[in-house]
C-alpha cells in the first residue's frame, strides 16, 4: 500500500465522518469507477467495431440467404 494525498469536497467528507475505515472505502469507490470507465470503453469500441462492419455483415448475410435458398426455388 502506498499512502496519498489528496483533496476532497467537504460535503464528501461530511458524509464519510462515520465510516470505519475510510482509506478502504475510498479505495473500494475508485476500483469500481476505474471498472465502469474500463467497461464503457470496452463497450464504446465494441459499438464502434460493430458499426463499421455492418455494411460488410450485411452484403454477407445476404449472399448467404441466397446461396441457401437456391434449392428451395
Amino acid at each position: 500500500m502506498k499512502r496519498l494525498n489528496i483533496t476532497l469536497p467537504e460535503d464528501l467528507i461530511k458524509k464519510m465522518k462515520n465510516l470505519p475505515n475510510k482509506s478502504h472505502f475510498i479505495a473500494e469507490a475508485l476500483k469500481e469507477k476505474l471498472e465502469r470507465i474500463k467497461k464503457e470503453e470496452l463497450d464504446r469500441k465494441l459499438i464502434e467495431g460493430y458499426k463499421a462492419t455492418r455494411k460488410e455483415d450485411k452484403k454477407i448475410n445476404e449472399d448467404w440467404e441466397k446461396i441457401t435458398l437456391e434449392g428451395w426455388k
